[in-house]
């Protein structure tokens, strides 16, 4: 079995301006959150989630990710790196990489979780993916 074969697997799309993007999934797609944070709201489409976040001025589609939900994320950036995946350094007002790992607050009540832990790295066709472990 492969390392990320039973993580769960999310969209996350970044929003410049969140009230706007609720409302565009309200009145366009008919789509309402079914869990919100600070920053960030949450969306179900069959048994897909994902999540629109504040992005914080970045430029449109930087932040836009597949991301998979681990139990161990040490254990599973360790083994990546060891086969050669680089991890990107995060450092904003509301969370910096520490090892490549960053501590991000709060999260979506249904979750069940105070917040997330997380990490991000670029596939060989530079697209974003990042992996997380919720914080209980």
């Amino acid at each position: 079995m492969g390392i990320l074969d039973s993580a769960g697997v999310a969209t996350r799309l970044p929003a410049q301006d969140l009230d706007r993007a609720r409302r565009f999934y309200a009145e366009k797609l008919d789509l309402e959150p079914i869990d919100e944070r600070p920053g960030g709201l949450l969306y179900r489409c069959g048994d897909a989630d994902f999540a629109l976040f504040a992005s914080a001025g970045a430029s449109p589609g930087t932040f836009t990710q597949m991301a998979f939900e681990v139990d161990d994320l040490r254990a599973v950036v360790d083994e990546l790196e060891r086969r050669g995946v680089v991890f990107e350094d995060v450092d904003l007002p509301a969370m910096r990489t520490v090892d490549g790992i960053a501590e991000i607050q709060g999260n979506y009540p249904t979750k069940l979780a105070t917040g997330e832990y997380g990490a991000w790295f670029h596939d060989s066709e530079g697209n974003l993916l990042g992996i997380g472990q919720p914080i209980r």
